[in-house]
């Protein structure tokens, strides 16, 4: 968003994110038709999104030149980089698939946990250059760090997980 005007950037951040909340909630309901379609299994798409959350872990721990999500436009994002991969990248909507295809009955739950997610998202972002002026670049990035650790023990868990499913199906 550096290259966002300020005056410009909130109304670009609701644009996103609303994007993205959009493609969270299409791959919520639509996501075990998605499976079928595609012929994947849960163990396979969680083994993969954690693969890939791993991934994007690392580079938020080990700083990379290109950034998290490699070299990003210098102008006004449009669906990407901030709607895809940002928020809603491979492993949320592996998540959303996930959650959506084993407990099926659960969608309204599944609906409101995504839009608070979406919510706390708007009011982050909403709120980052304030925060980075308090906490300044050192603060953002151990912050950013901080996250990294946390995203890749989320990131290990679902490959553990995909791992049981897949070996629990495979002994049968």
């Amino acid at each position: 968003m550096r290259g966002v005007p300020r005056e410009r950037r909130r109304r670009v951040i609701a644009r996103e994110c609303l994007i993205a909340y959009a493609l969270l909630l299409v791959f919520l309901f639509g996501g075990k038709a998605f499976l079928a379609l595609m012929h994947l299994s849960e163990a396979s798409l969680s083994i993969a999104g954690g693969v890939i959350l791993f991934l994007i872990a690392l580079r938020m721990v080990f700083a990379h030149p290109d950034g998290v999500f490699g070299d990003t436009p210098v102008a006004e994002p449009f669906i990407v980089p901030l709607a895809i991969p940002a928020i809603a990248g491979p492993s949320a909507l592996a998540t959303v698939m996930l959650m959506a295809s084993r407990t099926p009955d659960a969608l309204p739950s599944l609906v409101v946990a995504v839009s608070v997610a979406m919510l706390v998202t708007v009011v982050v972002l909403a709120a980052a250059d304030r925060v980075h002026r308090v906490i300044g670049e050192r603060g953002v990035l151990a912050m950013e760090r901080l996250m990294g650790l946390v995203l890749t023990a989320l990131a290990v868990e679902m490959l553990l997980s995909g791992i049981r499913t897949f070996t629990t199906q495979f002994a049968r």
